[in-house]
């Protein structure tokens, strides 16, 4: 009887132990600092090549067209309003 009070007190030990380091992972993700990081990350990877270093312009390009479209739209439709 006390071994198996035994292995089963060792067994809920392993998991409140499992437990709070699944917590603290979750909480380390969830974090807004990391989440921050994480998305910073995301963009520069986009904007620069991981490997080189160097800006990746074909991205840069996409982007900046876009922008400028959206700019141009804004402007057309202001003129064709007033």
């Amino acid at each position: 009887m006390s071994n198996d009070l035994g292995s089963l007190e060792n067994e809920i030990e392993q998991t409140r132990e499992r437990l709070a380091t699944t917590i603290d992972q979750l909480l380390y993700r969830t974090s807004p600092k990391t989440i921050a990081r994480r998305e910073v990350a995301t963009v520069k990877g986009y904007f620069v090549d991981a490997e080189t270093g160097a800006p990746r312009t074909d991205n840069i390009l996409k982007v900046a067209g876009g922008v400028a479209g959206f700019v141009t739209f804004i402007v057309v439709v202001r003129k064709i309003t007033s």
